[in-house]
């Protein structure tokens, strides 16, 4: 049976989507072509048509501490957020770095989410994420790991970073890199400056990100093979990625909506719930990451969705874990920059969809005939408050807690089902 979805708003024209066999057939404007026999009709009323996002970075916490999140209510959160497909951080417990925990991963996610949205794993860089020993890759790709990265546990040696990206490059696969030095960083709980001093916090500089963000950068032009910045927290961050890509470097990179909406004020009187990994950095680096975001130095948005219980965030700054949930409000929060004229709806959809489906070769949907009927509809203009009741995830840890949003998805298609 074909679908036509009437009367939507795609990049501000009103249109048609008509979807058969989870495909895109064709889209035209709205009224343009008359509806086939026996065509299932679904009025938008004018809801704003996008297609699925796509989150590169993500933490469901599955296998070993489902207590923070599982891959069902993760995905459940990915849904309504309006992501169509998440790819799924190592840092499980075990760690995803044998092929039997992306199997476990990907069958939890087929039997609960038989349409999608889709989980994709991405496979630990190293054993145990210790930084010594080269992960299995060509099981863990064979199983069904689309990237590779030793997430939140930076990569120290040059020389086991050099084997990483080779051994990912014979696969065909790209290495995200969390950037953090060591060193630099140990014992931090904030971003280091006058705030930190006031605060007496242990702070991390900015300094200790784009160190290791050149020497990827360096890495990746001598080997000729490709590097993923994770989650670019800083305007020298910026400013190097910018410098490589003059080069010719194959660098990408991503920054998260919580690094474009607050900055390190949010950790005044000492709020756990705003602390994250790399930290919350100045007013300056806020405004350089949404300018980076809009002039393409940075690709790619993700979530970097963190989930943790309730009692962990209610421990003192210098002991709560890093982190907080993103799924559910990233397209809320992001669009708010659409709203106050800062990007545009397409560099919404390229940045959330098309960038990250190119960079790690997933499928999306462009609306073109063929495509994949993975689409949302999302009203701009509905005002909720965040809160425990409001969200999908299993955890409710944000800095956003209490605060009113302004947009929210309204349905939801996976593979030209609806999901919601």
């Amino acid at each position: 049976m074909t679908l036509c979805l009437k009367n939507a708003r795609h990049l501000d024209a009103p249109v048609d989507l008509f979807i058969r066999d989870g495909r895109v057939l064709t889209m035209t404007p709205a009224g343009h072509q008359p509806l086939p026999d026996g065509c299932e009709v679904f009025e938008a009323d004018g809801l704003r048509l996008l297609p699925s996002l796509i989150d590169v970075h993500a933490h469901f916490r599955d296998p070993g501490y489902e207590y923070k999140e599982d891959v069902v209510t993760g995905l459940t959160a990915a849904a309504h957020g309006g992501f169509g497909a998440v790819m799924c951080m190592a840092n499980t417990k075990p760690v995803n770095d044998a092929a039997a925990v992306t199997r476990y991963m990907l069958e939890k996610a087929r039997a609960a989410f038989p349409h999608g949205p889709r989980l994709h794993p991405v496979a630990a860089a190293t054993v145990g994420l210790a930084g010594q020993e080269l992960a299995p890759l060509a099981e863990l790709k064979e199983a069904g790991c689309v990237a590779v990265s030793n997430d939140g546990c930076p990569v120290n040696s040059a020389e086991m970073m050099r084997r990483i990206m080779e051994y990912a490059a014979d696969l065909n696969m790209v290495v995200m890199d969390h950037c953090e030095d060591p060193d630099l960083a140990r014992g931090w709980a904030m971003n280091e400056g006058p705030l930190s001093g006031e605060l007496g916090v242990k702070g991390q500089p900015a300094a200790g990100e784009a160190i290791q963000v050149a020497r990827d950068a360096m890495l990746s032009e001598y080997l000729d093979i490709p590097i993923h910045i994770a989650h670019v927290s800083s305007a020298l961050s910026v400013d190097v990625i910018r410098w490589a890509k003059a080069r010719g470097v194959r660098v990408t990179a991503e920054t998260c909506p919580h690094y474009l909406m607050l900055d390190e004020s949010a950790l005044r009187g000492y709020n756990a719930q705003a602390k994250v990994s790399p930290p919350l950095r100045r007013p300056e680096d806020r405004e350089a990451l949404r300018q980076a975001v809009k002039d393409g130095v940075l690709e790619v948005l993700s979530t970097d969705h963190a989930p943790h219980a309730p009692h962990e965030k209610e421990r003192t700054l210098d002991e709560a874990p890093k982190g907080f949930s993103g799924l559910d409000l990233a397209l809320p929060l992001t669009w708010r920059l659409v709203r106050e004229g800062i990007w545009d709806e397409n560099l919404l959809h390229q940045r959330w969809c098309y960038g990250p489906a190119a960079i790690f070769g997933l499928p999306c949907n462009r609306f073109e005939p063929g495509d994949p009927a993975d689409f949302l509809l999302f009203d701009p203009e509905t005002r909720w408050t965040v809160g425990p009741e409001t969200l999908y995830s299993k955890s409710a840890n944000t800095p956003f807690l209490g605060q009113e949003m302004q947009g929210r998805v309204r349905h939801h298609w996976c593979g030209g089902v609806q999901l919601f």
